[in-house]
């Protein structure tokens, strides 16, 4: 089974919940579907057979969970300085970090390129630690993205 098959039954089952309750905004449900690719993928680093596909779907479920909750405290404010600041992240020096901040909701984060080089098709790339903290509480993640042939950067892990 390949890894896009191993991810696709956890993030439906996301999805799925997320559309179940109806106490959930767009954000918070875009935080867990987001947040469920991201543990799945985490997950999936783990185990072999199928304790691999136990640890992408535990994976899956605490990242939905941490994505909800960063989601649904997260305005579109918030999303614009994130925004500007992971863009200039890719630019940055590695390891200078690019922070961000609302004054209106007190939320901020932060964007450390922490690795660059290229990927098998020739693309430059670069890791990244980002940081977010809502209301006191700081959530890390890390992630890698890489420059397309257009000049637009993709997450692709």
């Amino acid at each position: 089974m390949n890894a896009l098959k191993k991810l696709m039954v956890p993030v439906m089952m996301v999805a799925g919940l997320a559309a179940c309750s109806n106490d959930t905004g767009p954000k918070q449900t875009g935080g867990a579907i987001l947040g469920g690719i991201g543990g799945a993928v985490a997950g999936a680093q783990f185990g072999k057979g199928t304790g691999n596909l136990a640890m992408t779907a535990l994976g899956t479920l605490l990242g939905a969970y941490a994505g909800s909750e960063v989601g649904k405290s997260l305005d579109k404010a918030d999303r614009t300085y994130a925004g500007q600041a992971e863009t200039r992240a890719h630019s940055a020096p590695v390891g200078q970090a690019i922070t961000w901040n609302n004054p209106d909701s007190g939320h901020a984060g932060s964007y450390t390129p922490t690795r660059d080089g290229y990927d098998q098709a020739g693309n430059y790339c670069r890791e990244y630690q980002s940081t977010v903290t809502i209301d006191g509480k700081t959530e890390t993640a890390f992630g890698t993205a890489c420059r397309q042939p257009d000049g637009s950067w993709k997450v692709v892990k």
